[in-house]
């Protein structure tokens, strides 16, 4: 078996045939330097055009990367797969637009690297040196007006749940993957959620962030996601993962040192 790989790659993929070869090249080309192993796993989650085959050939050239084929379940769906075969000691979820771009990788490895590093960080569009661009003034609106009710719900003291690129130690992982049960956009408020009972910190850090302007999220989504948030509170959840107790951890900020194509 190869060397487990310091970061893995998680990338939850639908119908993105036009970017998911520059996104494979941009790993290859920006993620990779010295000191640093990783892999990249690519869930095809149900494509209708070429995603899949891209991806396979640059698999054949690069036992790195790595393609599972699903059937088109939602982005949830998908990220649980990836997370479920991920080999890394640290699992990165990411977009294939590269709405972030990569020089913002050593953020989150800055943050896993300090003495009291958290468990789980998660790239934020609205902490302190976060930069967007390209954002529409109504998805801007309508984000906002989602982050309130994770607030209010489930998550407090989250102040961008839905940013599209979270990094999760193994363990955290490994607690936390089995009791994922939301396929579509809702799931990272579930992931969240699920880690504050099981008592992983949480700390969020400013990111660059490209908007995509083609962005797939609709009225529908986002009304389907609302009731979703709604659901993670009603669900009986287990008040222990892999050992640890179940003890809710406390809020995080950008300054507490405690503790996509698919984003709407």
């Amino acid at each position: 078996m190869a060397e487990r790989p310091f970061l893995s790659i998680v990338v939850p993929a639908y119908n993105e045939e036009a970017v998911i070869g520059r996104f494979i090249d941009s790993v290859r080309s920006e993620v990779d330097r010295p000191g640093l192993t990783w892999e990249t796993i690519i869930v095809d989650d149900g494509s209708a055009d070429q995603t899949a085959r891209v991806v396979r050939e640059a698999a054949g050239d690069d036992d790195r990367i790595r393609l599972v084929e699903a059937p088109h379940r939602g982005k949830g769906a998908a990220v649980r797969q990836g997370f479920l075969v991920a080999r890394g000691q640290w699992i990165l979820m990411a977009d294939a637009d590269l709405s972030m771009p990569w020089d913002n990788l050593s953020r989150f490895l800055d943050a896993a690297a300090q003495r009291d590093a958290p468990q789980i960080v998660i790239g934020s569009r609205e902490a302190p040196g976060a930069e967007r661009t390209g954002e529409a003034w109504s998805r801007r609106v309508s984000g906002r007006v989602f982050n309130a009710l994770v607030r209010l719900f489930a998550v407090p003291g989250i102040a961008d749940s839905q940013c599209g690129y979270k990094m999760l130690s193994a363990d955290a992982v490994a607690a936390l993957a089995p009791h994922l049960t939301l396929d579509g956009f809702a799931f990272d408020v579930e992931l969240l959620y699920l880690a504050r009972l099981a008592g992983f910190p949480i700390r969020e850090v400013g990111i660059t962030c490209h908007c995509r302007q083609d962005s797939r999220v609709r009225v529908r989504a986002g009304i389907a996601s609302v009731l979703d948030v709604l659901r993670v509170r009603m669900k009986a959840r287990p008040t222990s993962y892999s050992g640890r107790q179940g003890r809710p951890a406390s809020a995080s900020s950008p300054d507490r040192r405690r503790g996509s194509s698919y984003t709407p």
